[in-house]
């Protein structure tokens, strides 16, 4: 078996790289031992109609990385267009936010077709294709167009949302319908799962029976898999960490206050603003805990040119200066707000000094920076983790303190609460959820998904596709760049 791994972003295999959570960090080390290929964007675009796609290819381990320059007249219309100005709130139940045009529809569709060609290079009998989150929906119809026959699968890092949502999305019925190249489609949760399969009744009249669904692709299974870290390796790099000079100077900083940590990207779906807030009536509401305890929030910039991220930004910026405004003193600084990224190696010795992990996503796939924290954590004075019942991760960490990121006063009134949790009940919580991280590891995910799609090639043979297209769907047409979509 060869197997290709395709996703947008790529990690380098650096601890000092600025990773947050998320897809990238996740994937790396799987890959490495793997022997995978690994097939990613390069960060560059080029010009010119006929465009060598492979521009480096390095080793990553026991296999390899693989680096895109991708097409610089599509690659505003396909990223900060379609992917991030359409699916991406889509997908976070945000149709408030959606921009889109048909220009950006058809660059995201473009890409999708550019990343195909290029995928042929490593195409033998034998090869899987294991294609990676929202920038690559289509990515299977068009491999499938090139003449692919072996399996092809997909999984979604973010949620999947209802369908009053999905319908606020343009062009979502073709999307719908390309996904169904795909052998295997894998979500984070079950209500993922179950969200998309009400949008295939409502929205392409299909069946779905025992999690599989046949249309004039063939058949495609849907099914949960959700994702974990390496939580051994994590709990090590989190011991190792102490001495870094960035966790030395934190610690010592703290002169016996207690520290409350967030990190993450600089996203609307984080609940940036809600969590601040919180922690803005907090200490309000227990005066006794200011100068006590103090919040590093860590927010990574992220797609500054897209307008609300640029509005998020200020919003933050404000929000936390009239917070420290109002509790400040001449010494002491409530909100400690870092506006940049830190490498794995250095986060873990971040979350290992703060006794609580604010973890409070309106909405997210599965976010592993909770379980992260958890992992970084000395078992024997742990620390309290604060999650948002609306992150994935909730489902396997139901011995945090789940609190509503809608709730400002319960988020306050929680926070307090796990500052003050005694000894016995911190280590119970953690160590449950440690053994839910063991059980539910990166290791796992990859094998379990690589497996089930080697099944899906056994499963085949019985299988004859519907042969008409659904009336309604785009006409596709051959040009010199690819595919047209009318």
């Amino acid at each position: 078996m060869n197997l290709v791994v395709v996703s947008n972003r790529v990690a380098r295999g650096k601890a000092n790289e600025p990773m947050t959570g998320g897809l990238a960090a996740a994937l790396l080390p799987v890959v490495e031992k793997s022997g995978a290929i690994w097939v990613g964007s390069s960060g560059r675009v080029r010009d010119g109609a006929q465009l060598e796609p492979i521009v480096e290819i390095e080793p990553l381990g026991e296999g390899a990385l693989a680096l895109l320059d991708l097409p610089a007249a599509h690659y505003a219309g396909y990223y900060e267009g379609f992917a991030n100005s359409a699916l991406w709130p889509a997908l976070h139940s945000r149709s408030d936010l959606i921009r889109v045009s048909h220009d950006d529809y058809e660059s995201y569709r473009e890409v999708n077709a550019f990343v195909a060609r290029s995928l042929m290079r490593f195409h033998k009998p034998d090869t899987l294709f294991w294609i990676q989150d929202y920038h690559f929906l289509s990515l299977g119809a068009e491999l499938r167009d090139l003449g692919v026959k072996s399996a092809i699968g997909f999984f979604l890092h973010t949620p999947w949302p209802s369908r009053c949502v999905v319908d606020s999305l343009p062009h979502h019925p073709e999307l719908l319908e390309a996904m169904l190249a795909y052998d295997l489609i894998g979500f984070q949760t079950a209500d993922d799962c179950e969200n998309f399969i009400d949008c295939l009744r409502t929205s392409l009249g299909l069946k779905v029976k025992g999690g599989v669904v046949r249309s004039r692709h063939g058949r495609t299974r849907l099914a949960v898999f959700p994702i974990g870290i390496d939580a051994d390796k994590f709990a090590q790099a989190a011991t190792k960490a102490v001495s870094h000079p960035d966790v030395s100077r934190l610690r010592r900083s703290l002169q016996g206050e207690k520290l409350a940590i967030g990190v993450d990207r600089l996203d609307y779906s984080k609940g940036l603003v809600n969590r601040i807030s919180a922690f803005d009536r907090m200490w309000s509401l227990h005066p006794n805990l200011l100068r006590s305890v103090s919040l590093l929030q860590i927010a990574t910039p992220s797609r500054e040119s897209i307008p609300a991220y640029g509005n998020l930004q200020s919003e933050v910026a404000r929000l936390i200066s009239e917070v420290n405004g109002r509790h400040g003193e001449v010494d002491w600084t409530p909100i400690r707000y870092l506006n940049k990224g830190y490498g794995q190696s250095v986060l873990a010795g971040l979350y290992r000094t703060a006794q609580v992990g604010v973890v409070t996503p309106l909405y997210d796939g599965m976010n592993l920076v909770a379980k992260e924290y958890v992992a970084a954590q000395s078992p024997v004075d742990p620390g309290v983790l604060v999650l948002s019942k609306f992150a994935g991760a909730a489902n396997e960490l139901d011995a945090a303190l789940l609190v509503n990121p809608h709730d400002i006063d319960g988020m306050a009134r929680t926070i307090a609460t796990a500052l003050s949790m005694p000894l016995a009940e911190r280590c119970m919580r953690y160590e449950a959820m440690m053994a839910k991280l063991h059980r539910h590891s990166i290791q796992q995910w990859f094998a379990d998904f690589v497996t089930a799609l080697q099944a899906t090639e056994l499963d085949e043979a019985d299988v004859e596709p519907l042969p008409a297209t659904p009336p309604g769907f785009l006409v596709r047409r051959a040009s010199s760049s690819g595919a047209r979509y009318h």
